[in-house]
């Protein structure tokens, strides 16, 4: 783990990852809206959203391959989320609520190889923690009580198939890339 203190560079790049996922995050909140609109005349647009899930838990694991700290995938994916509301999610503020708890699951993977020789293991344990941790907020916010228990199965498993591929699979090979190109060094 590193456990040097944040500098400069750290700050922007956090700052650049919180940007730009702030924009990824609301051009999937849109996309999932459509989505949802084409499915909901077959009375399945609560799945809308559900293939974009992995998109919205990408930030904190850049930012924790990259740095390395407790803490910075929890506090990015929330700037992100602030981010994105005031470029204009229509879900307001609560979205800061789920981001916590999208950089939490991202954390408690990272922690369990404290930090340091993150492999595939390492992000697609993340997008499994995460996965269920907000099927769990959403499942309560939004009464999944009430569901067909096929369609939360549904939601379950589509959540779970783009968190694996986006967070677990995607987000690790674009980091990798970027260091193997000298775009970005790890730091820890």
């Amino acid at each position: 783990m590193n456990k040097k203190k944040l500098e400069l560079k750290d700050y922007l790049l956090i700052s650049f990852i919180c940007v730009l996922f702030g924009v990824f995050y609301l051009l999937a909140v849109y996309a999932g809206g459509a989505l949802s609109a084409v499915l909901a005349p077959m009375g399945l647009g609560i799945l809308g959203y559900e293939p974009f899930y992995g998109i919205w838990f990408m930030a904190p694991v850049f930012t924790l391959y990259l740095i390395r700290k407790p803490g910075v995938g929890i506090i990015t994916e929330i700037i992100a989320a602030v981010i994105e509301v005031l470029l204009g999610n229509m879900f307001g503020i609560i979205v800061v609520v789920s981001a916590f708890i999208q950089g939490l699951g991202v954390e408690i993977a990272f922690m369990t190889k404290k930090y340091s020789d993150i492999t595939y293991g390492t992000t697609m344990l993340g997008a499994v923690i995460t996965t269920i941790f907000t099927l769990l907020w959403t499942g309560f916010r939004s009464n999944y009580l009430v569901l067909d228990w096929k369609l939360v199965v549904a939601i379950f498993v589509i959540r779970l198939v783009s968190a694996l591929f986006f967070t677990g699979f995607v987000s690790k090979l674009l980091c990798d890339q970027m260091v193997k190109s000298g775009v970005v060094k790890v730091r820890g």
